[in-house]
């Protein structure tokens, strides 16, 4: 017999996590699956410094931690597999998760955040968390007057790269063909600024470095068109060329944008599906901080309530 709940939230980063407080405070007793990054992608950033309450700072995996017990306080139940598939065609929801076992939700959340896309490089991910990033306004704080590396040739990337500058000693902007795919205004701005330096027709070949407290120390760049091999010496390494949200268990019942974003209505969490909402990440493709998504959970768990009491009049 399938187990039943109020509410399910799939996904456990900040937004999955407040949903399943508010949720949970509401008395609606919500199920949460964490699935196999348990605390999402938080929990590969080794130091949050702009999170409201922490004035020290915090890690990613302490954030995390502070936030599960929280809603296990209140009366969540959390289960770590993942959910492989869904069927939402129908009330009840059914959701099956990856040892075959089958939950119905009279609501459901769906909270399963976004993938920074990498290079693949191997020295790239062992280095993550220790200078290697996708976020520079998370930590880009941590290299005041050091030398920084951004990868990209988008808005995304020339954005990252102008923020950068407000604590670098020096930007390089490396990009692989010979002309930005971001708009005029921002390319100019970035070609015009005296601590951006680009690096056009070039590929990284390998991220200097060691884990641990030496860090990122450099990159090894490869020029495409006359293959001459180039070390920069860097402090921080940001990957700008964009993110996958998790939306592909959904898509196609749940309408999303082109890039595969959720589509939310205006103003709350409510997707195309009566009883389904999404918050975080997965439906926020401008943001993608951990107080926003925060937020979006809160918003999700209170449109989830105010839906459930709705239907049972």
């Amino acid at each position: 017999m399938s187990e039943h709940k109020k509410v399910i939230i799939i996904g456990s980063g900040p937004a999955g996590l407040t949903a399943a407080i508010y949720a949970a405070r509401a008395g609606l007793e919500p199920l949460i699956f964490e699935g196999a990054q348990p605390g999402g992608q938080l929990t590969t950033t080794t130091e949050i410094e702009n999170f409201p309450g922490f004035p020290e700072g915090i890690t990613g995996p302490e954030l995390m931690e502070k936030m599960r017990e929280q809603a296990l306080r209140f009366g969540t139940s959390n289960k770590y597999n993942s959910i492989v598939n869904v069927d939402l065609k129908n009330r009840p929801f059914k959701v099956v998760d990856d040892e075959g076992n089958e939950f119905l939700a009279d609501s459901l959340i769906i909270s399963t955040g976004a993938s920074a896309k990498y290079l693949g490089l191997e020295s790239e991910s062992k280095l993550k968390g220790f200078g290697v990033s996708a976020c520079a306004t998370c930590d880009g704080f941590f290299y005041k007057d050091k030398d920084i590396v951004v990868v990209g040739g988008g808005d995304t990337a020339l954005e990252e790269a102008m923020y950068l500058t407000h604590f670098g000693k020096t930007v390089t902007l490396i990009h692989r063909r010979d002309e930005f795919r971001a708009s005029v205004f921002m390319s100019e701005k970035v070609k015009n600024h005296e601590k951006i330096i680009i690096k056009w027709d070039s590929v990284v070949e390998e991220v200097l470095g060691e884990q641990g407290p030496v860090g990122v120390t450099g990159v090894r760049i490869r020029n495409v068109k006359t293959n001459e091999i180039e070390e920069i010496p860097a402090a921080g390494f940001f990957v700008a060329i964009g993110h996958h949200p998790n939306s592909d268990l959904f898509s196609d019942v749940i309408e999303t944008n082109d890039n595969g974003y959720i589509k939310t209505q205006p103003y709350n969490s409510r997707t195309n599906l009566e009883g389904v909402f999404a918050c975080g990440d997965v439906q926020d493709p401008n943001y993608r901080q951990a107080i926003t998504a925060a937020g979006s959970g809160c918003q999700a768990a209170m449109d989830a309530e105010r839906f459930l009491a709705w239907t049972s009049e």
